[in-house]
């Protein structure tokens, strides 16, 4: 039996040991951190249970296959229930937009604002969802390994059909017209760290997915998915190293060897390493010699997404929620981008993101109480904010004062018996998240597809890649996607070597 080891329990790293060990590898997975996830990860104190990182389940049958691929029902697992309406968006001295999945009831919001809307905004979906199903077969589900499985007659005409060249604003512009629409379709491409100005138009496709898939809860919150994926693993006969930081992954005349930790070298015929991309390069990989157009300069030169400040607060009482997931809009969303993307600045009026699990699932609070998470998208670390005390307790104050002035939780700060918060800098120190950018690598063009870090590495034999910095890209879906793409690397050579 042939041994993999993987580097970092996160979402990814976690789908591609539970797929290798089912087909056959004995499989060691290796994880800094006390706990399995990532930045799936989980704080659990004071009777309040918040998921670190994501949130929003799409594309659950992404989910759902690492379990079924092992001959497993999901449900046993990662038990999941529609989420309906799927979010509440709200706007500065406007009325809320009630946003659901239900053809019906999306009439009526969307006819409620004008019929030209309503019929804009079918024909938006009809053509990003003919885009989507492009992209899905031509790269989303495929990887690349060399210039000729990217630049062929049949991926160039597939690239041409895929229109990338528009920014997604300018995109959904030619569809809808009222504000609070587009913006609404907008704003979805910060959930993979880019500004919709100047993103790619392709990743409108994720608000597309969520109104024609819907949004989903599992049972326990997000985190369930990184212990029931763990859980598999183990069943399987898979070894799970908590609290071993990896400290090098081995080379040997251009081929992977296995691993060093504190306690020394770990061998193994193959590597799979879903440690953030850029930061592998510059720790794990420290002979620069090793990494061919990876140098510390180039890395530093690459664009990265923006990162996130999160408050997670346990209140000492229940609020009328309507809705698991919020959107808040700034008064002036362009320039709340602006600030974040171009001007790398704290916006003073932010657009943020509010959820609140336990208004579907009060285990994850006490009874009588609310667990409440607020992300809002901010720079990342490289791009100068440094996130001292007095930054934190500005900015955390900034975003109370919109939340009380605009949603529900109008006394919110009287209510307040448990808060952490995690900055940029957190995501840096406990995920070896580079520049604290949490989405990974920004997906540019230049950034995208076969210019994104490969699957399987290109400058050694036996070593792969999987995570939100690699192809496909980030975002759950993506991620468990491009743990699928590194295992189908992976046995494509193993078979070779057979």
């Amino acid at each position: 039996m042939k041994k993999v080891i993987v580097i970092g329990a996160g979402a990814a790293g976690l789908a591609a040991a539970v797929r290798l060990q089912n087909s056959g590898y004995d499989v060691h997975l290796y994880e800094k951190n006390p706990q399995v996830g990532g930045k799936m990860y989980q704080i659990k104190e004071q009777g309040f249970t918040f998921d670190v990182g994501p949130t929003i389940v799409m594309m659950p049958e992404i989910y759902r296959e690492v379990f079924e691929v092992c001959g497993r029902d999901p449900e046993n697992y990662i038990p999941m229930k529609k989420v309906d309406p799927m979010l509440t968006l709200n706007f500065p001295n406007e009325e809320p937009l009630n946003f659901s999945s239900d053809l019906v009831s999306l009439t009526n919001t969307l006819e409620g604002i004008s019929e030209d809307d309503m019929q804009g905004y079918l024909e938006y979906l009809a053509s990003i969802y003919k885009r989507y199903q492009i992209a899905k077969k031509a790269f989303i589900m495929r990887s690349f390994r060399s210039f000729w499985d990217f630049y062929n007659p049949k991926s160039l005409i597939a690239g041409f059909k895929l229109h990338t060249f528009n920014d997604a604003y300018s995109s959904i512009s030619k569809f809808v017209k009222d504000e609070r629409l587009r913006k609404s379709l907008a704003f979805q491409t910060l959930y993979i760290g880019v500004s919709p100005y100047n993103g790619p138009s392709l990743y409108t496709i994720i608000p597309m997915i969520e109104l024609i898939y819907g949004i989903w809860y599992i049972e326990g919150g997000m985190y369930s998915l990184a212990t029931g994926m763990a859980r598999l693993f183990e069943e399987l006969g898979g070894t799970i190293h908590l609290n071993t930081s990896v400290k090098e992954i081995v080379l040997e005349n251009k081929q992977a060897k296995g691993i060093t930790t504190e306690t020394g070298l770990v061998e193994s015929d193959y590597v799979v390493c879903n440690a953030d991309f850029p930061y592998a390069m510059k720790n794990l990989l420290p002979n620069e010699k090793d990494r061919g157009k990876y140098s510390n300069k180039k890395i530093d030169k690459m664009d990265y997404s923006c990162s996130c400040f999160i408050l997670y607060l346990g209140l000492d009482k229940k609020y009328p929620v309507k809705s698991l997931h919020t959107i808040r809009f700034a008064a002036d969303f362009e320039k709340n981008i602006n600030d974040i993307f171009e001007d790398h600045r704290l916006p003073e009026d932010p657009s943020f993101y509010i959820y609140v699990p336990s208004s579907i699932d009060q285990s994850l609070a006490p009874d009588g109480q609310e667990g409440v998470y607020i992300l809002v998208p901010v720079p990342e670390l490289s791009q100068g904010v440094t996130w001292d005390e007095t930054t934190t307790q500005e900015f955390r104050k900034n975003v109370l004062s919109l939340v009380k002035k605009e949603t529900i939780f109008s006394d919110i700060e009287e209510h307040i018996i448990y808060e952490k918060c995690y900055t940029p800098k957190n995501f840096e120190q406990n995920f070896n998240a580079y520049n604290g950018a949490t989405f990974g690598l920004k997906p540019t063009l230049k950034q995208s597809n076969y210019y994104r870090p490969h699957n399987k590495f290109d400058y050694a034999d036996n070593l792969y890649f999987c995570g939100s910095s690699t192809h496909p890209g980030a975002g759950v879906p993506i991620v468990l996607t491009s743990a699928k793409l590194a295992v189908e690397e992976l046995m494509k050579d193993d078979g070779q070597k057979k």
